[in-house]
């Protein structure tokens, strides 16, 4: 009896896809020759080598974020990576570390959320990590809890260490101050005697005049600016004219007497004085609400008619309501904001009465009910949807005058608003442009009906 052997023949393994992700959050050192992304593929190519007796293989295709952070998913080779996932492209994904891929747990789970999708495995190098295996996705999971710990744990330190310095009345960084220098030897600030000068001369303008509008307005006069810098990166940065805000955030800075600032805390700092102590108390004392040279305390919105409509059509800017007081008279205008953040000569209407504007405004309307030619003008431009307009144009006219005087001033605004669009204000010209909404008086005569009717019920 004979016996044949025969050799039993070796099953063809299936080819495995293996797509490498590399990132770095920052572009510093993407210029070398050789660089950190080259690293992380370098390490991803040995590994899949090692797996070659698996059917494994490297695509050429590269997926390099440089620059990017892993907190969120808009990076271009991710995305591009992710596409081509979907596409069936690819059989694997590897990395160097698991927080290559993402730092974040939520934006992790939906890119394997995708991966799952397409029969996709995961595999980190130096963790050893494959998530085809129950015990590789219960460490995936693990490890990233932590790679999203980590910068959580980086910035509660940071908040730390800043409430540390500028408790020890050190300077913590920050945009660079006009009176100030940063010292190269280490971080903290020494006087620049030239910009000082400048500031204890804004301080100075500041008592003289006790007008923020007035101080910017003659620094703009001299050509000074707020202080000029050059970043590490080489570009120049700062320099921008002073306004009214500008102004006042100079003089309120604590840096200036000496002192440093944390949140509501303030203590005295190791960087000198520049602005005289009884000064820098002087001015506080201005600029608190209700001192002469501060800001008036904002008054309730319902009180301006004409709040969000009124535009100064020489500078193209809104005017906002202002008020002043002599005696026990208080007197409001509405104010070009142009004028209020560059002074009274950087815009030619400046400002207007607000009772004289507000009065001509409420004629105008009261008149278009009366007036054929501008309401044939607005009717026109209405839709046509069967409704007689001109009668109830003719009635909203009539209800005016009746119900006005009865309304709450936030009633009378909001009825305004229904039929007026802009108003234009030209103060070297004296001019004043009324802009009508096409479909405002038939709004208003509705809203006039309703509320006559609820009046007589």
């Amino acid at each position: 009896m004979s016996t044949t052997n025969r050799a039993t023949p070796r099953a063809t393994l299936p080819l495995v896809r293996c797509a490498i992700y590399t990132r770095k959050s920052t572009e510093e050192g993407l210029e070398q020759e050789f660089n950190s992304l080259d690293a992380q593929r370098e390490s991803a190519e040995a590994f899949v080598r090692s797996q070659a007796g698996e059917g494994w293989t490297a695509l050429p295709d590269r997926y390099d974020d440089g620059g990017f952070t892993g907190g969120n998913m808009e990076r271009p080779a991710l995305k591009r990576l992710l596409g081509d996932v979907e596409a069936g492209k690819i059989d694997s994904v590897i990395v160097y570390k698991v927080d290559r891929l993402s730092r974040s747990l939520l934006d992790f789970a939906r890119i394997l959320e995708a991966f799952d999708a397409r029969h996709v495995s995961f595999v980190s190098v130096t963790q050893q990590i494959n998530s085809a295996t129950s015990m590789g996705r219960l460490m995936l999971n693990v490890l990233l809890s932590f790679a999203q710990f980590e910068p959580e744990i980086i910035a509660e330190r940071t908040r730390d260490k800043i409430a540390a310095t500028r408790r020890k009345g050190k300077w913590s960084g920050g945009r660079p101050l006009l009176g100030y220098d940063v010292d190269p030897r280490g971080q903290r600030l020494v006087v620049n005697a030239e910009e000082a000068e400048r500031v204890r001369a804004v301080f100075g303008l500041f008592l003289e005049h006790e007008s923020l509008p007035a101080v910017a307005r003659e620094l703009e006069a001299r050509g000074w600016a707020n202080k000029r810098w050059r970043t590490r990166s080489g570009r120049e940065a700062g320099g921008e004219p002073f306004t009214k805000v500008g102004v006042r955030r100079l003089l309120t800075n604590v840096l200036y007497a000496g002192k440093v600032r944390y949140k509501d805390e303030v203590h005295d700092g190791e960087q000198p004085a520049i602005a005289d102590p009884d000064v820098f108390r002087r001015a506080q004392e201005l600029l608190r609400p209700g001192g002469r040279g501060g800001l008036a305390p904002t008054r309730n919105r319902v009180g301006s008619l004409l709040r969000g409509l009124l535009r100064c059509a020489p500078c193209g800017c809104a005017m906002t309501p202002a008020h002043s007081a002599k005696g026990v008279r208080r007197y409001r205008y509405y104010t070009c904001t142009r004028a209020q953040k560059r002074g009274w000569h950087a815009c030619p209407s400046k400002s207007v009465p607000a009772d004289e504007i507000e009065r001509l405004v409420l004629d105008r309307i009261r008149g278009v009910g009366r007036d054929p030619a501008l309401l044939g003008e607005l009717l026109a431009q209405v839709p046509d949807d069967g409704r007689t307009a001109e009668p109830e144009a003719a009635a909203a006219a009539a209800l005016f005058d009746p119900l006005w005087g009865t309304l709450a001033p936030a009633d009378q605004s909001r009825l305004v608003g229904l039929l007026v669009e802009r108003v234009d204000y030209d103060g070297a010209r004296g001019k004043v442009t009324i802009s009508f909404h096409p479909t405002g008086m038939r709004a208003l005569a509705d809203e006039l009906a309703a509320r006559a009717q609820e009046r007589g019920a």
